[in-house]
């Protein structure tokens, strides 16, 4: 079993929001890959530049962040030829890992622009190597930049940052100082394909929380009112949890609950509701984990208080 590790360079319309492809809104110019064996070591290294065709005129602010030449993309091939190199340097066997999400989303909206078949597995299990390094070094919540890690690991920087290449070393070289137990337990779900229908629908468990990935829903309504979206098993032995608190929502498109296993204790859930990435419909991501007493009591009166606020004022 191989790492990838891969980061892009991209552009954007640079005529402005309103001229943007829908559809492609980024539009990719560089691949650069490290492939580490299962030890971690560096075995092969891949880099190409891409030609642009849709967006052929550089944008201010990719001029500015990234060191490519017009010379370089002039001579470069189209997506589609390099991608087909780029998968079959990849392999079969292999783990993808990137500093952050937004590189598998662009990739495939990339490849979806192209009509080039999603070559990646589903459910698209990678691993988000800005999210482990939080909850391997920090609170789990913070999301540093690459060059804060390696500053903070104080690993060697002898070539520029926002170069994909370079990048993908560095992402690398991170990887090397994470140990496997974490590395490997905490894996991210992408969310660019979701389940089409029931028998799809993603269920994980990590070391201390579960989550589910629904199928498509035609409104955040009909989400709430599936049986299997709202039910509260226990992860861990897989008996129904007592609801001892409904789904009530907490901002935005959250909702929390607050059930009660009787061998595991108390299991606060989460459930959020997403857009699909065409736009055509509403999917949800819940999350289901053990909490102690402490932490059920703060949920019981964040529930009260939004109850209070609903209830009609007296004269």
């Amino acid at each position: 079993m191989d790492y990838i590790v891969f980061d892009l360079e991209w552009n954007q319309c640079p005529d402005g929001k309103e001229k943007e492809r829908p559809d492609i809104p980024f539009e990719i110019l560089e691949i650069g890959a490290i492939k580490l064996n299962s030890e971690k070591q560096e075995i092969d290294r891949f880099h190409e530049f891409i030609k642009p065709t849709v967006y052929s005129r550089l944008h201010y602010k990719t001029k500015e962040i990234i060191h490519i030449s017009p010379e370089d993309l002039k001579q470069a091939d189209r997506f589609p030829d390099v991608i087909r190199r780029f998968r079959q340097w990849c392999g079969e066997d292999c783990l993808f890992c990137t500093w952050g999400a937004l590189d598998l989303l662009e990739l495939q909206r990339n490849l979806r622009h192209y009509t080039i078949p999603n070559f990646f597995p589903f459910p698209l299990k990678y691993y988000d190597i800005q999210k482990i390094f939080s909850l391997t070094y920090e609170d789990g919540k913070l999301r540093r930049s690459l060059e804060f890690a390696v500053d903070m690991l104080e690993i060697k920087k002898d070539i520029p940052f926002h170069e994909a290449l370079s990048d993908a070393y560095y992402t690398a070289s991170v990887i090397r100082r994470i140990p496997d137990d974490k590395l490997l337990s905490f894996y991210s779900i992408d969310y660019f394909r979701i389940p089409q229908k029931a028998s799809e629908e993603i269920f994980a468990v990590f070391q201390n929380y579960a989550k589910y990935v629904s199928r498509m829903f035609p409104s955040r309504k009909e989400c709430m009112r599936d049986r299997t979206v709202v039910s509260t098993k226990c992860y861990l032995c897989g008996k129904p949890a007592a609801k001892k608190l409904p789904w009530f929502p907490t901002g935005g498109k959250n909702y929390s609950s607050l059930a009660y296993c009787a061998e595991h204790g108390y299991m606060k859930g989460k459930i959020r509701i997403k857009k699909t990435e065409d736009n055509k419909g509403y999917f949800c991501v819940k999350t289901l984990k053990l909490i102690d007493e402490g932490r059920a009591q703060e949920i019981r009166e964040r529930y009260h208080k939004k109850l209070a606020k609903k209830e009609p004022q007296e004269d």
